[in-house]
C-alpha cells in the first residue's frame, strides 16, 4: 500500500522495448536508498517491481498491459515521475490508501492559477465519474488529492505550492494525460451493495 505522498520528483533515464513489455530505468535516489530486488515502487501511481538498483537508479519491467492501460505508454527518457515507497506498517498515512493499482487515465482539461494555488480539471475516462465525489479522495499521477467539484465527465483539485513544485502536476499541461486511482473503499462498498441486492432478489 501507498499514501499518495510523493517522495521524489524522478526521472525516466532510458527504456528498453521489449516486445511484450518495456524495461524502465529511472533515477530516484530517494527512494532507492533501501531499495532492492523484488521491492515496490509506484511511479506516477503505478506500482512496479524493482529488478536492480545501483547508483540511485533503479529498474523495473512494465507489461504492455501496464502501458496500454497507464500513462508510463507515453514516457520517454528525460520524463519526470513522481515516486514513492510502500507505507511502512506502523507509519504515518498521510494521504490515503493508495493501491498503485490505476483505474485508468484522465485528461487535464484547464488550470486557473490563483494567488496562492491552482484549480486544476480533469476530465474523466468512462465508468469512472460514480466514485468520484465532492470531497473524497483520489490519486492523480500518484499524488493524494482531495477533489473540489465533481461532475459527470470531470473533476477538479486544488494544487499548493509545494505539489505544484515537487510533483509533476507542476509541469502537466492542459491535453497531458494523468494516471487516476479511485478511492478503494467506494468500489469495495459498490461490489458489497451490489450482492446485497442480488441476495435480497433471490430472497
Amino acid at each position: 500500500m501507498f499514501t499518495g505522498i510523493v517522495e521524489e520528483l524522478g526521472e525516466v533515464v532510458t527504456i528498453d522495448d521489449l516486445g511484450d513489455s518495456a524495461r524502465f530505468r529511472l533515477r530516484g535516489p530517494v527512494v532507492t536508498q533501501d531499495a532492492k530486488h523484488g521491492d515496490s515502487i509506484a511511479v506516477n501511481g503505478v506500482c512496479l517491481t524493482v529488478v536492480d538498483t545501483a547508483d540511485g537508479e533503479f529498474t523495473a519491467d512494465v507489461m504492455a498491459e501496464t502501458l496500454k492501460r497507464s500513462g508510463l505508454g507515453a514516457l520517454v527518457p528525460g520524463s519526470r515521475v513522481n515516486l514513492e515507497r510502500p507505507m511502512a506498517l506502523g507509519g504515518r498515512l498521510g494521504g490515503h490508501l493508495v493501491q498503485g493499482h490505476v483505474d485508468g487515465t484522465g485528461t487535464i482539461v484547464e488550470r486557473v492559477p490563483g494567488e496562492h494555488w491552482e484549480i486544476v480539471r480533469i476530465a474523466l475516462p468512462d465508468g469512472l465519474a460514480r466514485y468520484v465525489v465532492e470531497k473524497g479522495s483520489i490519486t492523480v499521477d500518484g499524488v493524494s488529492l482531495t477533489v473540489v467539484e465533481a461532475a459527470d465527465d470531470s473533476f477538479t483539485v486544488s494544487l499548493i505550492p509545494t505539489t505544484l513544485a515537487l510533483t509533476t502536476l507542476g509541469l502537466k499541461q492542459a491535453g497531458d494525460p494523468v494516471n487516476l486511482e479511485v478511492d478503494v473503499l467506494a468500489k469495495y462498498v459498490e461490489r458489497l451493495l451490489g450482492a446485497r441486492g442480488g441476495e435480497e432478489k433471490a430472497a
